[in-house]
């Protein structure tokens, strides 16, 4: 998965969840960041940041953030829709019959829906960004929705359906997710029974570039 038109900036403040105040060849500029996520270990000021030019008509902001420098060095994708994308060029890889995006099951939109065979396998993608001694933790902040699909998921299961949970790791060298018990103790709770009911978890490592992330 590659971006166009990426330049180097720095960060230097978040107002909100949705922009954030860039220095950009001399220049102070507003961006669109592509992750509503806390991101409070990622962007602090000064660090490093790669941002994307989509030329998109009608936009307030010229520029969407998509990759981090981490204090620690480690370069970070943060752009929310990159796990998504990434994961449906590898599934494309894997000799599935067919690759469905946006399935609708029960009361929920699960990310991918995939047939082999006989075998009916619905995918839940998240992406993981948070990373703590070189363990991957999600989510950093609370997400109802995410433990919504958890338990859809566990449903599947019991429905004849092969379900998986896919993490797609945004950073080098991390290859295992724990859930943020800290932030949002009901994700491990619906994680865990999820696993209980046969979803299967999976690690995806990647490999980040400021211009593209890659399914390893």
């Amino acid at each position: 998965m590659k971006y166009s038109n990426i330049v180097k900036g720095t960060f230097l403040d978040r107002p909100n969840r949705f922009i954030a105040h860039v220095e950009l060849d001399g220049k102070r500029e507003t961006v669109h960041v592509k992750n509503t996520g806390r991101c409070r270990e990622l962007l602090l000021p000064g660090a490093e940041i790669w941002l994307t030019a989509p030329g998109t008509e009608g936009r307030k902001t010229k520029y969407d953030m998509v990759t981090v420098r981490k204090e620690n060095g480690l370069l970070v994708n943060i752009d929310s829709q990159a796990p998504n994308a990434v994961v449906k060029e590898w599934l494309e890889k894997q000799q599935y019959d067919a690759v469905v995006p946006e399935y609708t099951y029960g009361d929920s939109r699960i990310d991918f829906y995939m047939e082999r065979g006989a075998e009916r396998t619905l995918m839940e993608v998240k992406g993981c960004t948070l990373e703590r001694e070189g363990i991957g933790y999600f989510p950093d902040a609370p997400t109802d929705r995410g433990v919504k699909h958890l338990r859809e998921l566990a449903k599947a299961v019991k429905d004849g359906y092969r379900a998986v949970l896919a993490f797609a790791i945004q950073m080098d060298g991390i290859k295992e997710v724990r859930p943020n018990i800290q932030t949002h103790p009901e994700f491990g709770t619906a994680m865990q029974e999820a696993r209980d009911a046969g979803v299967e978890i999976l690690f995806l490592s990647c490999h980040v570039e400021p211009d593209g992330l890659t399914v390893k």
